[in-house]
């Protein structure tokens, strides 16, 4: 059986930006890249959507721009990142006694043993986000990444739980719906990031994945393969501009060029006699702003993020010993000068940029590489674990044969499957001439629009 992978999209809805990409798997595993929208985020402060009608907006732009890319897609269906300081997280443990003893654990066991965790008591007016299975047991088998296969009489696992605020939720669901899609489902933001920018050895050596955002910093703790834990710290980028724009009295659209081009997180690293020349309001005279005043006041509130994460992570009982992969830093804040020696003197781990280029394909678009798209693109990523994990229960005897890498030859004609293809495309056209113009496409918009935004 010949099978097209479907092309997935990711709604990356955030404080400062609101990005939509299309993808598709190619034969090698990467991600070839089908179309590429942004806009800019006005209805959404601190991860959270509060004005609907102006997110709708922006939504509906950033799908405008990905269909100006590549004016072959149909978007119907996105996977969407989730954020906000009401997210929260809570370890559970699940057992369950199976009806056949002597059979082999089938998947349909599995799925009702974390079926059964949504039922888990929360909080009134909080919502289970995602149930993830950390390590499995098996009767008095312990550590058991994968229980399908073993034989007993009971089974269980420990389980982290992901909620989140039911209005939080229904804000996001009814912005997406109402731009004209549907939700295919809600992911939180910090594993959609992990899942673009670390590999299976950064997760077996323990790693924190450490997401700056423009309205929240998102964590990811994984430690001996497992998911150990989640947080989001509700402080991001916008909190470091409005820092300058009050501590050095200048406009919030000046605080964040300055944060931008000439910020860095580290005081010491500043020059003293280097200064900032900005016009002054309404022909009153120019000013000099210090950079070493601008690196103070960005190190200060860095310093604050830095120290939920050392508290995060000594609540989970992981310290610098635990997590020899350190941490990787990425989102849009990552960019900022210097943040890799700040995050090293802080929480005395190694730390690194995570960029979202390894599991892209090579002819991918230079811009995608920033870590401000490590959610988009993680949230694609993991919408292909779902389809994939799917698609072996459907189809468990069926070899998957994936479509031939983009510009191969002869040209590839694409005809669509409908079982399976959540997200299918209207072509007519091979797929290297819809690749070939989405990338002119794209040239277009950056040469229209840039993103400075951290």
């Amino acid at each position: 059986m010949t099978q097209e992978q479907p092309i997935i999209v990711g709604l990356d809805i955030g404080t400062t930006k609101i990005a939509a990409i299309a993808g598709r798997k190619n034969e090698f595993g990467k991600l070839e890249i089908l179309g590429f929208g942004l806009a800019s985020s006005n209805g959404v402060q601190h991860g959270m959507v509060l004005n609907i009608d102006q997110t709708i907006k922006a939504i509906e732009t950033a799908l405008k721009n990905c269909y100006a890319s590549n004016p072959g897609l149909e978007i119907n269906e996105v996977y969407v990142g989730i954020a906000g300081h009401h997210i929260k997280s809570l370890q559970t443990r699940g057992d369950m006694v199976r009806r056949i003893t002597d059979d082999e654990i089938k998947q349909f066991e599995i799925d009702q043993l974390i079926a059964d965790q949504y039922k888990t008591y929360i909080p009134a007016g909080d919502q289970i986000i995602d149930v993830i299975p950390q390590e499995y047991t098996v009767d008095n088998i312990q550590n058991i990444a994968d229980p399908i296969g073993y034989t007993g009489v009971k089974v269980g696992a420990n389980f982290h739980i992901i909620t989140g605020d039911r209005n939080a939720i229904r804000n996001i669901n009814r912005s997406v719906e109402k731009a004209g899609l549907r939700v295919k489902d809600l992911m939180l933001q910090p594993l959609a990031s992990s899942a673009a920018v670390m590999s299976e050895q950064d997760i077996e050596a323990g790693i924190a994945i450490l997401d700056i955002g423009g309205g929240t910093t998102d964590l990811a703790v994984f430690h001996e393969g497992i998911l150990k834990h989640t947080a989001v710290i509700p402080f991001g980028g916008e909190n470091i501009t409005n820092d300058i724009k009050m501590g050095l009295g200048v406009l919030k659209t000046q605080a964040e060029l300055m944060k931008v081009q000439y910020g860095s997180a580290l005081a010491d690293a500043a020059q003293n006699n280097a200064f900032i020349k900005i016009p002054g309001l309404r022909g009153l005279p120019s000013r000099e702003i210090s950079v070493k005043n601008l690196a103070s006041i960005i190190q200060a509130r860095m310093s604050e993020i830095l120290a939920f994460v050392t508290f995060h992570l000594k609540q989970v009982g992981l310290d610098n010993k635990m997590l020899n992969g350190g941490i990787v830093l990425t989102g849009g804040g990552s960019q900022l000068k210097h943040l890799i020696q700040l995050t090293e003197y802080a929480t005395g781990l190694n730390a690194r940029i995570g960029y979202p280029n390894e599991h892209l394909a090579v002819n991918h678009l230079s811009e995608l590489e920033k870590p401000m798209y490590a959610t988009c693109i993680g949230l694609i990523l993991k919408g292909y674990n779902i389809y994939e994990n799917n698609y072996k229960r459907m189809y468990p005897d069926q070899q998957q044969v994936i479509l031939k890498p983009i510009g191969s030859s002869p040209a590839t004609t694409v005809e669509e499957t409908p079982e399976v293809a959540s997200n299918p495309i209207k072509r007519t056209k091979t797929l290297s001439d819809l690749m070939n113009k989405m990338k002119d496409g794209l040239i277009d918009l950056f040469k229209e629009e840039g993103d400075n935004h951290l």
